[in-house]
């Protein structure tokens, strides 16, 4: 197997995912630096202290996340929970790299673009018109759906239950009689959208989490929201990136899922 020098590694994913297009919640890059040299590379949604250690276990050399550090708002001390995976990373001579917007956006190996393609979208255009930076897309499924035929579609490219709430609160869950085309979904913890979706005049908007004032607005819009798991929906944007950093550059390559059901 190849390697390659951690700054050309970093200079390419830059280039490749363009982080200096967005305002964005945490650092994007290169978060914790580890080895000059890296030959095994292990990808994953979230740097948790499971993660950490499967992947210092395979004797990664580098990691590359979605979820990664020192995000917008939280305590910076780095102490309990994030002095233990700061630690480890840094004893094992471990690479962090974290890219969390850029990741949701890319075209090809982001999120939103591989979810849509797992699940027989043709992508239209920007969920939010004119901010090709904002994550979300709109887009038609393949054909009308049921939501059981959606539901069952995002079981198995997503291995876990949505949650369904039909945009008619007068029909049964499943309703078969009810058919959904056109869709508008954004990636992980993206409700605070659903009003982008609504206006886009869809069908159907696909998340991964859902709050309390959802349902009501589901009921009342007329637009069918499913929470579909923030972890579920994200897993394969990391996924897709490594499998083309394996190939381009000859690394050795691994994701590890670490469950979440959320």
């Amino acid at each position: 197997m190849n390697s390659i020098k951690c700054e050309a590694l970093l200079g390419y994913l830059d280039e490749l995912l363009k982080p200096g297009m967005f305002k964005d919640y945490c650092p994007n890059g290169l978060q914790i630096q580890g080895k000059s040299t890296i030959q095994r590379l292990i990808t994953g949604v979230t740097a948790s202290q499971d993660f950490l250690d499967a992947a210092i276990e395979q004797k990664a050399d580098a990691v590359l996340v979605h979820h990664g550090y020192f995000w917008k708002g939280e305590q910076p001390n780095i102490t309990g929970t994030k002095y233990h995976r700061v630690r480890a990373l840094i004893e094992a001579g471990v690479n962090l790299f974290a890219y969390h917007l850029p990741l949701d956006c890319h075209p090809e190996f982001g999120n939103n673009a591989q979810l849509g393609q797992r699940i027989g979208i043709q992508r239209l255009g920007h969920l939010t018109p004119g901010q090709p930076n904002d994550p979300g897309d709109i887009g038609c499924f393949d054909r009308p759906l049921t939501l059981s035929e959606l539901e069952d579609r995002l079981i198995k490219d997503l291995g876990q239950k949505p949650l369904i709430i039909p945009g008619q609160s007068s029909l049964k869950p499943l309703d078969s009689a009810y058919k959904v085309e056109k869709v508008a979904w954004c990636t992980g913890g993206a409700q605070s959208y659903f009003e982008r979706a609504i206006a886009q005049s869809v069908d159907v908007y696909i998340t991964g989490e859902i709050s309390e004032p959802m349902v009501h607005l589901a009921r009342e819009s007329g637009v069918t929201y499913v929470a579909a798991g923030h972890h579920a929906t994200e897993r394969y944007g990391a996924l897709s990136l490594g499998n083309h950093l394996a190939e381009h550059f000859g690394l050795e390559v691994e994701f590890i899922d670490i469950d979440n059901p959320v």
